[in-house]
């Protein structure tokens, strides 16, 4: 292990985080908390983040609540843990604060699915559409889009727009599917997709529905159509779990990262929750990249708030308008 935090810093780019030896005495959720108030920091967790991490976080969301929280938020130093595009979408709101991520090298499947450069010459190919981009891309894919949507708002801005406003939707391809198939539309689809969403097996799930018939199951929409064909509820991470939560139904089996059912079994303990079975090897449907953030990460990097996410301002400007926009309509809808 690295035990000095100049030679960390050196290393930091080719690890991702600070590898610095931590006292195994230590309480890492006391002296978070301490470094909280030390430092006047609010940590922000996705619901696919691992338990240790969602039970300290100050607020748990998707990806629309952790960016109208980044947004208001009146804290010093913006600790994200989640994966690259959330901290910098963060960091786009916020440029006078610190955004710090525990792992530098979370990142993400459906953003990496989306070169700027190559998604520049597909939106110059449609001159007469809008482009519409799902929040999980890179700031250089939200500079050159119209307005920002998540999987909560996305169908609702969609059907705001004129009939006739003929749309690009980035990066997703199955979320775009999706909203034109319940919207009526007809979006040019950008090819991407998130690698956890498209490893379910239709089979394996069809066959634990066998096994389990008082079962619902609930699926996100970044799940491929014949997922979602024979889903019982289709919605957001935080639509999933408030249905578990509203709904009269005792048994859930939940396609969507597996982190989510920490807060199910959390908010609903008396109900059962099953993880969508998978066709990859280990049989899992855990993010790798949301699963690099550790507590001893988090840790680290509120204590040496390291490593920073910065930002070039021209950028961040063009990424700005069209999260603002969707911030902006997302208030106007009442979403």
């Amino acid at each position: 292990m690295i035990v000095n935090f100049e030679s960390a810093v050196e290393n930091l780019s080719k690890n991702g985080f600070l590898d610095i030896e931590i006292d195994v005495r230590l309480d890492l959720f006391d002296e978070i908390e301490k470094l909280k108030k030390e430092k006047n920091a609010i940590i922000l967790a996705h619901y696919y983040q691992e338990p240790d991490i969602q039970d300290i976080a100050d607020y748990i969301g998707d990806s629309l609540g952790l960016a109208q929280m980044a947004e208001k938020t009146t804290a010093d130093m913006i600790v994200f843990a989640g994966v690259h595009f959330m901290a910098e979408t963060a960091k786009i709101l916020n440029p006078t604060k610190k955004v710090v991520i525990p792992d530098f090298k979370a990142g993400c499947s459906l953003s990496d699915s989306c070169p700027p450069e190559l998604f520049k010459r597909f939106k110059e190919q449609h001159p007469d559409h809008i482009v519409i981009s799902y929040i999980n891309c890179s700031a250089g894919i939200k500079a050159l889009s119209d307005i920002i949507c998540t999987s909560s708002n996305a169908k609702v801005i969609v059907d705001s727009l004129p009939k006739d406003q003929k749309i690009i939707f980035a990066p997703d391809k199955n979320l775009g599917a999706y909203i034109n198939k319940t919207s009526g539309r007809e979006m040019v689809l950008w090819n991407g997709a998130c690698m956890v969403h498209e490893i379910f097996s239709l089979e394996k799930i069809t066959k634990l529905k066998t096994r389990h018939p008082e079962a619902k199951l609930i699926a996100h929409p970044e799940c491929e159509e014949a997922i979602l064909r024979i889903a019982d509820f289709i919605g957001s991470t935080t639509q999933l779990l408030k249905y578990t939560q509203q709904k009269e139904f005792n048994s859930f089996i939940v396609a969507t990262e597996s982190g989510i059912l920490h807060q199910m079994e959390k908010l609903s303990p008396e109900k059962t929750f099953l993880a969508a079975p998978t066709d990859n090897a280990c049989a899992c449907n855990d993010c790798p990249h949301m699963k690099l953030n550790t507590l001893e990460k988090l840790y680290l990097c509120m204590k040496y708030e390291q490593p920073e996410i910065v930002m070039d301002e021209q950028l961040r400007l063009a990424a700005k308008k069209p999260i603002d926009r969707m911030l902006e309509m997302s208030k106007a809808l009442g979403i």
